[in-house]
C-alpha cells in the first residue's frame, strides 16, 4: 500500500518531487521497527499522537514520560501508558472509535526524527501496567508503516528537569494545581488523589 493519495501527488507533481517521494518510499519506509528504531524509541522521553474522532476531526497529543516510557515489544508493535490527564480522553477515546494513530518521534538533542502510522488498541487490564506506577492504561499500536523524517527543522533543545508529575514507584507523585481550582476540584474522580490533599 503506498504512502501517497491524490492530494500528495498532486503537490509532489507541482513540485516536480514524485521521483524523490518515490526513491524515499522505495529505500527508506518500511513495514516494522529494527533494532536501530528500537534504541532510538526507548531512550525517548516524549513523542506526539495524532488520532482522529470518528467524524474525522483530528486531535494531536503530546506523550510524556521518563525514558524508556515508549517500549518496543517486537518489530510489529509497541506500547506505551497513559497516566493520569485532566480527564477528557480525546486521544485515547478517538483510539476506540478509529484506531489508525501517526506517531511522531523527535530527539531534540541530538536531532532526529521518526514517524510511524499504525493501529492501536486500548488495554485496561495489561501487564505492561505493573511497570508503569499509576498508569491507567496501555495503548498497543500494531506498526504498519516507519519512515525517517529529515531533522533539519528541528531545532536543537535540551532538557531543563524532567517533569515532577511523572509517577515513580515510592515516591508520592505531586497534585497539579488545576486540581485545586474552584471549577475542578468538586468534579474530579472519587478516588482521586487531589481530594485528600488539603488546601
Amino acid at each position: 500500500m503506498s504512502l501517497y493519495h491524490q492530494g500528495n501527488r498532486e503537490l509532489q507533481d507541482a513540485f516536480d518531487t514524485r521521483r524523490l517521494a518515490d526513491r524515499i518510499e522505495e529505500k527508506l519506509a518500511r513495514d516494522h521497527l529494527t533494532v536501530d528504531d528500537k534504541a532510538f524509541i526507548e531512550r525517548l522521553d516524549l513523542f506526539f499522537m495524532a488520532t482522529t474522532d470518528a467524524q474525522g476531526q483530528p486531535s494531536c497529543s503530546y506523550k510524556g514520560g521518563d525514558p524508556g516510557f515508549v517500549r518496543v515489544i517486537g518489530p510489529k508493535e509497541m506500547a506505551f501508558p497513559i497516566y493520569d490527564g485532566n480527564g477528557m480522553f480525546l486521544s485515547t477515546g478517538n483510539v476506540l472509535v478509529h484506531a489508525q494513530v501517526g506517531l511522531l518521534l523527535i530527539d531534540f538533542e541530538q536531532p532526529r526524527r521518526l514517524r510511524i502510522h499504525g493501529v492501536a488498541s486500548i488495554h485496561r487490564l495489561d501487564a505492561l501496567l505493573t511497570h508503569y506506577p499509576e498508569a491507567q492504561l496501555i495503548v498497543r499500536v500494531h506498526v504498519q508503516t516507519v519512515f525517517p523524517n529529515c531533522p533539519r527543522y528541528v531545532h536543537k533543545y535540551q532538557r531543563v528537569e524532567n517533569s515532577v508529575f511523572v509517577p515513580h514507584a515510592g515516591c508520592e507523585t505531586p497534585v497539579p494545581n488545576w486540581k485545586r481550582s474552584d471549577w475542578a476540584k468538586d468534579v474530579l474522580p472519587e478516588n482521586d488523589s487531589a481530594r485528600k490533599v488539603k488546601p
